[in-house]
């Protein structure tokens, strides 16, 4: 049995740019400060790790929670407002790829997000990608990512031994995979790994990395 997992910003959605754009402004407006938005600076790429390390670099502790409610509600805002005006696009051919996934006995997908959940949906929602039945982990579960990464595998596994196979496209997702021993797949060229498609027209190509 396959275990299939995805992240979601620039490896199922076109999303990077305006996700980024989104979040800094966010930070900004509720507490007036400009995001270094370099994420491989950051110890935890999650919107929960990053805004936990801003927050602690800037000595806001004692704010800490009334923050986090208002950075990401700030946030879920903008996202929504920017989906109204120019709808999220598919990553070229992962809806069909998803689909066929869907299809197969031996595979089971879950999808593996450094975003809150909230801002998750709507991004898959605008892009047309459906999820249903597809367990998701995010942010609202932890801010390490391989923690989000083993909350999704529980979901989708409950436990059970099974290959791991994660297609992400930063170089935080290739460390991740490293740590928890995952079959790593990036997605487009933001880092650098042997097993590596640009999109899912390449579809046999990714059929192979996966090993099926």
């Amino acid at each position: 049995m396959h275990h299939v997992m995805f992240d979601i910003d620039g490896t199922l959605i076109n999303s990077n740019d305006f996700d980024t754009e989104c979040f800094t402004q966010a930070v900004y407006e509720v507490i007036g400060i400009r995001v270094d938005d370099n994420w491989s600076k950051y110890e935890h790429v999650t919107d929960k790790g990053i805004l936990n390390e801003i927050i602690n670099t800037h000595d806001l502790n004692e704010q800490k929670q009334k923050i986090c409610q208002e950075v990401k509600k700030c946030f879920i805002r903008n996202i929504g407002q920017h989906l109204e005006v120019e709808p999220a696009q598919e990553v070229t051919g992962a809806i069909s790829f998803l689909e066929k996934l869907r299809e197969m006995n031996d595979v089971v997908l879950s999808i593996a997000t450094g975003g809150w959940l909230e801002s998750a949906e709507l991004k898959l929602n605008s892009a047309g990608i459906n999820i249903k039945n597809i367990p998701v982990a995010s942010s609202n579960d932890h801010y390490f990512r391989t923690k989000i990464m083993k909350i999704a595998e529980q979901r989708a596994t409950n436990g059970n031994a099974i290959n791991n196979t994660y297609f992400g496209d930063g170089a935080w997702d290739k460390k991740a995979c490293g740590e928890l021993g995952y079959n790593f797949i990036l997605v487009g060229n933001n880092a650098s790994h042997s097993q590596r498609i640009i999109n899912f027209i390449s579809q046999k190509e990714a059929f192979e990395y996966i090993g099926l």
